[in-house]
């Protein structure tokens, strides 16, 4: 029988993430700036605000781009490293916040898109800022106005709204520009980013730390990429309700890859059938791992070694791909920090110091840290990869307004 892999959208995004900390965390990995760009997922550039380096992290991307494009794209990570400084500091002191926590500011922005054969259609694009894990402003491309969910962020709205071209310049990146660069960087990396990682699939069986008298049954797929994949457990060959499922959600893994786990809490006697279902897109049909219903720490004695290695290995690579961010898990925790997001910046715009003097939260400017003069009031495209958008950069329109222009990759 031949069974169609539910995910029949060919679906692409790129986006960009910067995080900045209201003061250092001395903890190691953890910078008080930093930005990425993802592709698909997959982490193409990276800047720390101690290196001070825009940098590739894919192969391709090393090869395929010129120098002056990782030039430029420091340069422009420097100035949003100054503005995101500046804007921190605002911020706490609109929000009445003193110095003595560590707030978090954080800006992503990109584009998705749906391919079917040749044609490429616009899906959505997401331009927004949160301050300490809480949406703090939004753009919505529909309707080409910002969404102010708190009331700190009411004066920046009204600013950027009174100026129609700015938001015009926002919607021009997210559904244009931005959708024009990722496909030349999915060209570029058109051979590895096809290849993709089918998942590993493992069932097994615990005692359930919540109550001791019933186990956990576990269902791990681990080292698969893409990001999108189904996982099922079944009972005798009938899949479980959802509301009896406990799921991760998709993590990532430190090599790129990802893992998901999926949990059901069942009888210690249970005798019935379980087993694990997974579909991917790398897979031709569907991987199906049967529980052997045994549990592995139910009974004196020594556990089987390549069940602990599989356990083991798959904490370690969730623990070694969030080790970039670890130290601020208690800030995510306490709701401060959105960790789902990923940016980079890529040009060097002129008239930086007009981007970091003024600041976000009055509205005056939105730029994300550049500063890019257009004295006809039109957008300049960033030569080396749109990472700074008309959501950005600073850039001075005619009637003197300073109007966000996000860098180019």
């Amino acid at each position: 029988m031949h069974i169609i892999f539910p995910f029949t959208a060919d679906k692409h995004s790129l986006y960009y993430i910067y995080t900045a900390l209201s003061k250092p965390v001395e903890q190691p990995g953890i910078y008080q700036f930093t930005a990425m760009g993802l592709l698909d997922d997959r982490q193409i550039d990276y800047y720390n605000s101690k290196e001070q380096r825009k940098i590739p992290t894919q192969q391709w991307m090393k090869e395929k781009m010129q120098e002056d494009y990782w030039e430029k794209g420091t340069q422009s990570r420097k100035s949003k490293e100054q503005w995101f400084n500046v804007n921190v500091d605002i911020l706490m002191k609109r929000m009445r916040h003193n110095e003595s926590d560590v707030h978090v500011l954080q800006w992503r922005h990109g584009c998705e898109i749906e391919k079917k054969g040749s044609e490429v259609n616009f899906s959505k694009g997401i331009d927004e800022y949160s301050y300490d894990g809480e949406n703090f402003l939004s753009f919505d491309d529909k309707e080409s106005q910002w969404v102010a969910p708190v009331d700190a962020a009411l004066p920046t709205k009204r600013k950027w709204d009174d100026v129609p071209i700015l938001n015009q310049y926002t919607k021009g990146y997210l559904e244009k520009e931005c959708v024009d660069w990722l496909n030349k960087f999915r060209e570029y990396g058109d051979e590895v980013l096809k290849k993709g990682s089918p998942p590993k699939v493992y069932v097994f069986a615990n005692r359930s730390s919540k109550n001791k008298t019933k186990l956990q049954l576990t269902c791990l797929a681990t080292g698969f990429y893409p990001k999108d994949v189904m996982l099922t457990i079944r009972k005798y060959r009938t899949s479980l309700p959802a509301d009896e499922i406990e799921s991760t959600g998709i993590r990532p893994n430190h090599d790129g890859t990802y893992q998901l786990r999926n949990s059901v809490i069942i009888e210690e006697d249970e005798k019935a059938e379980y087993d694990c279902s997974v579909f991917h897109r790398t897979l031709e049909g569907q991987i199906t791992v049967r529980w052997d219903g045994k549990c592995i720490d139910c009974y004196k004695g020594s556990t089987p070694a390549i069940l602990v290695g599989v356990v083991i290995g798959a904490v370690i690579g969730v623990v070694i791909a969030i080790l970039l961010v670890a130290a601020l898990l208690y800030l995510y925790n306490a709701k401060r920090l959105v960790i789902p997001w990923s940016n980079t910046s890529g040009a060097a715009q002129s008239d930086h110091a007009n981007g970091v003097a003024q600041n976000l939260l009055p509205g005056d400017n939105y730029s994300n840290g550049h500063a890019q003069t257009a004295a006809n009031g039109h957008a300049q495209t960033a030569a080396n990869g749109g990472e700074n958008y008309s959501n950005g950069h600073t850039q001075t329109a005619a009637n003197g307004v300073v109007c966000p222009i996000e860098e180019s990759r």
